[in-house]
């Protein structure tokens, strides 16, 4: 996946629909008065500046693989933002708090970068992220059979399988770490607006492989395609279009020093 793949200006449409789930996450975060947050994947830190608001006495830094989402960050007080790739990151101290939104679904290998991740929090520290679980949904597979019908030549090695994990597979992954976790699920049933709503929707997320990989020339077509199938599956109603989203979250805590 090309680092530069990422358009903020498309991922930034259906902005409080995507950032429900980090505030759902964080309310599971029991840290009190951290000295150092991290948002692993951070975007352009519109998210990240909610981590400084919460703890206003944390040194926040923000990384992301995307020169073009980091491009669009802005620094402030304790608030600091880099280029930086999640398999290769390691900090330069103790973790507190170490929060990634929607990211490791993009690391067919995050589940080796969890134990460095635990590893890199302080005695008692956190560890929090949410993926979608929605790799099996109707859009997802309304995508896969455009893919099949068409497009294989092009994308046919992205029909790749579940990138994720469920909650039971998280919990016992860092509970065998030694971390106390809390593992679990949420279907958000959003209410999109306008027309080819989901088409709009998974062209900031899950279409970026395939339009990274197209020709500018065969975008078009490409959306045209999926965009008539997908106006199947999730029909428009008067008061807008139905789209549920599956998502899965975990919050981990180290143990605190001598426990």
């Amino acid at each position: 996946m090309s680092r530069d793949m990422w358009d903020p200006e498309i991922y930034a449409r259906f902005t409080e629909e995507r950032s429900r789930p980090f505030h759902d996450l964080l309310a599971r975060v029991g840290a009190e008065t951290p000295s150092y947050v991290v948002d692993a994947g951070c975007g352009t830190g519109e998210l990240t500046a909610e981590l400084a608001r919460r703890w206003p006495q944390a040194e926040v830094h923000g990384f992301d693989a995307s020169p073009a989402m980091i491009g669009k960050a802005r620094p402030g007080d304790r608030l600091t933002f880099a280029v930086g790739d999640i398999l290769d990151w390691r900090p330069e101290r103790p973790v507190d708090v170490l929060v990634s939104n929607a990211v490791l679904q993009w690391v067919p290998e995050h589940r080796v970068v969890l134990p460095y991740w635990v590893e890199a929090l302080a005695p008692g520290g956190w560890l929090a992220f949410q993926v979608p679980g929605n790799f099996h949904a109707p859009s997802h597979e309304a995508v896969r059979e455009v893919i099949r019908l068409k497009w294989f030549e092009w994308l046919g090695d992205l029909l790749r399988e579940d990138p994720v994990g469920e909650p039971a597979d998280y919990l016992d992954l860092l509970a065998r770490l030694g971390c106390a976790v809390d593992a679990w699920e949420t279907t958000y049933l959003h209410v999109l607006p306008g027309e080819n709503a989901v088409l709009g929707w998974i062209a900031g997320t899950a279409l970026r492989p395939m339009l990274d990989r197209l020709p500018e020339s065969e975008h078009a077509e490409f959306l045209a395609d999926c965009g008539r199938l997908l106006d199947e599956v999730y029909p428009r109603m008067p008061y807008g279009t139905p789209f549920p989203f599956r998502r899965i979250f975990v919050v981990a805590r180290k143990p605190a020093a001598g426990s």
